[in-house]
């Protein structure tokens, strides 16, 4: 917003930044348009910057697209796996854990970050929405995964940081459900999903008795 706000005479970068801000807030709420947006991130960014843009009654062809490709670089750069996380896996692994990596969006961006941290020798499955055809919290999804590691849903653990795709669809299959709370602020009351156990990294997987 600071780079391309100083190209329209009067728009300053806060003001830029708060519509847009409002705009992602109002597209990725709604579950059928956010399957739809992840799926082509690229395309979802600059729709939502283009009504930002129109809502601030901005009129300049082509900066919507300038601005979400530039986002979407630096935001691509700025990924980094959590503390800890891969050394979990391998560790895991090492213990004869049998792992799958469960991912929704495109199969093009999600496997350029697979390859990009060396993920995949690190699982024995690795279900992508765009590849899979169906996403969290689809059933399939988590019924297919049990079906490649070879285990029941009820000797199964998911593990992840969203309570309605990570922890609430899984359970439905009687599958358990980890929370990573990476905010460390808690289990929100007001949160319908109770989670079979809340961790804070992925470290704590390795405790003793963790998965047991």
């Amino acid at each position: 917003c600071d780079r391309f706000a100083a190209e329209t005479p009067g728009l300053s970068p806060d003001r830029l930044m708060a519509e847009i801000d409002k705009m992602r807030i109002w597209y990725w709420s709604d579950p059928d348009r956010h399957r739809r947006g992840r799926l082509d991130l690229d395309r979802a960014r600059q729709e939502l910057v283009g009504m930002a843009l129109e809502a601030l009654g901005v009129d300049a062809p082509g900066l919507a697209g300038r601005i979400a490709r530039e986002f979407s670089a630096l935001r691509y750069e700025a990924i980094r796996p959590f503390p800890g996380a891969i050394e979990t896996l391998r560790r895991l692994r090492e213990q004869g854990v049998r792992l799958a990596l469960l991912t929704n969006g495109s199969g093009a961006a999600q496997r350029r970050k697979i390859d990009r941290f060396g993920l995949a020798p690190l699982f024995d499955c690795v279900v992508i929405e765009g590849e899979f055809g169906a996403g969290k919290p689809d059933e399939r999804v988590y019924r297919h995964a049990c079906e490649q590691l070879g285990v029941a849903p009820a000797e199964a653990w998911m593990v992840g940081d969203r309570l309605d795709w990570d922890v609430a669809g899984p359970q439905r299959l009687g599958i358990l459900g980890i929370w990573v709370d990476i905010s460390g602020q808690g289990l929100p009351s007001s949160s319908p999903v109770r989670p079979d156990r809340i961790i804070h990294s992925l470290a704590e997987l390795l405790e003793p008795g963790a998965l047991s």
